[in-house]
């Protein structure tokens, strides 16, 4: 085996190289997912009345995808049409997500799609509380609520990714979310962006032709994103290794102490 294959390369970019295994993404034996349709392995059909009907099938989403190739246990606190504001507001809740007997070693957190269309919910900044009624807000209370259950746990914001078909609107509003999400990561500890908006494919023509169905993904694309998020994370640990040394006793209950030199 060549050994260098595993550290970061010269001017390696996320999503460079994919791992299909999961690579290092795999050192966190339990993942929580907080997200919509996305999240949830959504698939929409239309009925020859033109009726659309929509199925969350959550051992096809990418989280599940994920935990196969993994063998981690992953987590879906997700369901279709989910924003920031319903998770916070009542979700959550009413699932116990909040219970500490359901603490993770990692979040990924890939709200954001639903929101734009949420009546009277703005983007806000970092600093809004859910009483300020914005992205931002109901976005950081869910950030503060999972701190207080796993305080050492890393937490991975996921932008949304371009399309082809986005309008002047919607890319605005991708760019504010983007924004807001690399607030929370500078402003919170053990946090990071999954930037999929600059880096992942753009959701042209052919994508969709590839991983659609209707107005979802299908099992191609979720198990593509799978892919693209594992191998993210995989790229995150192995620029900052130092970051992710005491990870494998996150929810432990042992002090981490102090690193030793090397």
């Amino acid at each position: 085996m060549d050994i260098n294959d595993y550290y970061l390369r010269k001017d390696e970019k996320p999503l460079d190289r994919i791992v299909n295994n999961g690579g290092f993404c795999g050192i966190f034996r339990t993942i929580c997912c907080i997200g919509d349709s996305l999240s949830s392995g959504e698939f929409e059909t239309i009925a020859p009345d033109g009726k659309h009907s929509y199925y969350d099938i959550y051992e096809q989403s990418w989280g599940q995808y994920i935990a196969r190739m993994t063998g981690s246990t992953v987590y879906n606190f997700s369901k279709g049409g989910m924003t920031a504001k319903k998770y916070c507001s009542g979700f959550a809740d009413e699932n116990a997500f909040w219970s500490p007997m359901k603490a993770a070693q990692a979040y990924i957190i890939a709200l954001g799609v639903n929101d734009m269309w949420e009546e009277g919910v703005k983007a806000g900044c970092i600093d809004d509380t859910a009483d300020d009624n914005t992205f931002a807000g109901f976005y950081g209370t869910i950030i503060q609520r999972l701190k207080r259950i796993s305080p050492d746990a890393k937490l991975f914001f996921v932008t949304q990714p371009r399309e082809e078909s986005d309008s002047d609107y919607q890319i605005k509003n991708k760019e504010a979310q983007r924004k807001i999400l690399y607030g929370f990561a500078g402003k919170f500890t053990n946090s990071y962006v999954l930037d999929l908006y600059k880096y992942a494919p753009v959701y042209d023509k052919k994508f969709k032709e590839n991983f659609f169905f209707n107005g979802h993904m299908n099992a191609a694309g979720y198990r593509l994103t799978a892919d693209i998020i594992a191998s993210y994370i995989d790229y995150i640990i192995r620029s900052s290794p130092e970051d992710f040394t005491a990870s494998g006793l996150i929810g432990a209950g042992i002090d981490f102490g102090v690193q030793s030199g090397n």
